[in-house]
């Protein structure tokens, strides 16, 4: 493990599951390849960092508490990991992220998680501009829904050949090694 590297896994919340608008893309396929993620994280003590969206609004299926606010039960966050909320699609803004990726020397970050065109995009290329030397975007650890003008399949290969190369480096599962 280096002390350098951090996983940061994205909204993987409930309510991905559950919505009626259709399916997450590969939805069981990148919900086990997170979960596997986590535990070659957890087996070399690299360091854990959940993103949750969290909406003040108390009417919101985001609102704290809530089912579908949670994480998902097959990638639950242990007590030893760190769980950061946010309100927006970037998980540093507004938030604490960056302060405590600093505070843990952290200039590595292997991503992914939920929705790949909104948080996961909009994650990596802050990171990029925040400078962190190196982004691991996991190509098959992200999804999405389809939506009227692209099917999720399509919107992951295009998120994946937009980011790979200018804001992170893409990595399968297999191959990531912390």
């Amino acid at each position: 493990m280096s002390e350098k590297t951090a996983l940061l896994v994205i909204d993987v919340q409930n309510i991905m599951f559950s919505y009626e608008g259709g399916s997450l893309w590969n939805e069981q396929q990148v919900l086990h390849n997170i979960s596997s993620l986590l535990a070659k994280a957890r087996k070399s003590h690299t360091p854990i960092i959940y993103i949750q969206h969290t909406d003040s609004n108390p009417n919101s299926m985001l609102s704290e508490g809530k089912v579908t606010w949670e994480i998902h039960q097959d990638v639950r966050p242990l007590p030893t990991d760190i769980v950061i909320q946010k309100s927006s699609w970037d998980a540093f803004y507004q938030t604490t992220l960056h302060k405590k990726l600093q505070e843990l020397g952290i200039r590595k970050l292997i991503i992914a998680g939920m929705q790949t065109e909104f948080c996961l995009d909009t994650t990596c290329r802050s990171a990029y501009s925040l400078g962190y030397q190196e982004n691991i975007l996991v190509k098959d650890a992200h999804s999405t829904f389809d939506t009227d003008v692209l099917s999720a399949s399509k919107i992951v290969e295009h998120h994946n050949n937009i980011l790979g190369g200018r804001f992170v480096t893409l990595k399968g599962v297999s191959e990531i090694i912390f």
